[in-house]
């Protein structure tokens, strides 16, 4: 007689609501490792979306300064404004690097959390500003401080979660970016309304003072919370077990230890305020109209994340946001007669944001190796600023504005040259994974000796009488 397998006898597990919503596996987690995830949700999600709110909140305030005053008071007529951001972007663009390998030596949670309390010192600065030689140094070292939050959550992101749970997580913690950024167009109209000569200091100045009150707390929260990496935690609230598991699980992902180791702000929208000043609307308006575009985008950001790892397609929901970026961007590049179509056009010019599955694929495609992973992660965003540092000063130059004409048909180039680059990484990808499975090949070659796979060539037994 045939007798079946013993996994025949048992019934999968069936999908639990949670599964479509959340992690596509959860219903084949064990209860200790769900709970393990609920802890590190709570942890590092908590931690790195309020402080990466934040940072994206003490970024963008010189925007709404610039258009609620600043710009009169300090005498900045000529490309001052972009100098400003150049200043910022330089200090970001260097430590970018640096950072994740220090955090190889050092805690991320005794390291980010320095950098956040520095940040919030030279917030609380900017209220001070006397002359626009004051404003270069200070944005310079906001943009020092700031530089190393991005690349060390995500590398500690990467360090914790499996593939089937990363992108919704960076999506998540991306999405507080556009939100931080809208926030500051709301906390700017708030104070400007009600703070505008408290103490004979101006609305602008007085943005600056919420801003380092409310960033302050969030950096020395960061040292309590932060749980840092698996193979170098000492988190309070995770038990020895949970400790094992992490490993387990991160080792069973094919993620390497920790060892020794030696030695986009081009975008359309963040100038939707400049060209609503020069439409003539009020400074509320001006900081309150530009968050749509946030809200926008921080929704976008959700949702391509949440895809991404229901379908388990990178690539996919890469390609197709920057397809349909080519409409808004193309907009401001031939600049209609249209006030309503170029409106359309600053307010949806960031749907395409798909920046945290780009950090979820290098991620993945980097797992084998901790050192690669943290600086192709680092240097992904280094490239960027490092760019970012000089190119307004020559497409976005503020003598230009609100027009901009080399900016927005530039941008929209970058847009076509984004699309060809994401082909050429994905054939790049599907050489490499083809080369990994021939060289398996010939290493075990009777792995593949059969159709059946040698687990399960005797998965019926037949008895003789």
């Amino acid at each position: 007689m045939v007798e079946p397998p013993p996994s025949a006898a048992r019934a999968p597990p069936s999908r639990s609501f949670r599964s479509f919503i959340w992690d596509t596996d959860t219903h084949l987690k064990s209860r200790e490792e769900r709970r393990l995830l609920r802890k590190l949700d709570w942890s590092i999600l908590t931690i790195g979306c309020l402080g990466f709110f934040m940072k994206y909140l003490d970024q963008g305030n010189l925007a709404n300064a610039y258009v609620s005053g600043m710009q009169e008071e300090l005498s900045m007529y000529g490309n001052e404004y972009t100098y400003a951001g150049t200043a910022y972007t330089c200090a970001y663009a260097v430590m970018q690097i640096p950072s994740t390998l220090i955090v190889q030596k050092i805690r991320p949670s005794i390291w980010l959390a320095a950098m956040e309390v520095g940040w919030a010192t030279f917030t609380f600065a900017q209220a001070g500003l006397r002359n626009v030689g004051q404003l270069y140094a200070f944005r310079f070292m906001v943009g020092f401080f700031e530089s190393s939050f991005f690349p060390v959550l995500l590398y500690v992101l990467g360090s914790w979660y499996t593939k089937t749970e990363l992108a919704k997580r960076v999506a998540l913690f991306h999405m507080t970016a556009p939100l931080g950024s809208a926030f500051g167009g709301y906390l700017q109209a708030a104070v400007y309304t009600n703070l505008d000569g408290v103490h004979g200091l101006a609305g602008w100045r007085w943005l600056y003072i919420v801003c380092g009150c409310m960033t302050l707390p969030v950096g020395i929260a960061t040292f309590f919370v932060l749980p840092d990496t698996p193979f170098t935690t000492r988190s309070r609230f995770l038990t020895s077990n949970e400790c094992e598991l992490a490993l387990e699980r991160v080792q069973k992902a094919g993620k390497a230890p920790p060892a020794k180791v030696y030695g986009e702000s081009c975008q359309s929208n963040s100038y939707f305020g400049i060209w609503l000043k020069a439409e003539g609307y009020s400074v509320v308006d001006r900081n309150v109209i530009p968050t749509g575009s946030k809200l926008i985008s921080a929704a976008c950001i959700v949702l391509w994340g949440f895809l991404s790892d229901y379908t388990g397609s990178r690539f996919a929901l890469i390609i197709g946001p920057l397809i349909y970026a080519l409409l808004p961007n193309g907009i401001l590049a031939f600049w209609p007669s249209s006030t309503q179509l170029k409106e359309f056009a600053f307010l949806t010019s960031s749907a395409h944001l798909v920046t945290a599955i780009f950090y979820t694929w290098a991620n993945e495609v980097c797992a084998g190796d901790n050192e690669e992973r943290a600086l192709v992660i680092s240097s992904m965003n280094a490239g960027q600023y490092a760019v970012d540092a000089w190119l307004p000063i020559v497409i976005f130059p503020q003598t230009m504005a609100p027009t901009f004409r080399y900016g927005f048909p530039a941008t929209f180039g970058f847009v076509i040259a984004a699309i060809i680059a994401v082909l050429v990484i994905r054939l790049l990808v599907w050489r490499d994974e083809h080369r990994k499975a021939a060289t398996e090949i010939l290493v075990n070659p009777d792995s593949y000796s059969s159709d059946v796979p040698p687990a399960d060539q005797n998965k019926w037994r037949v008895e003789t009488p």
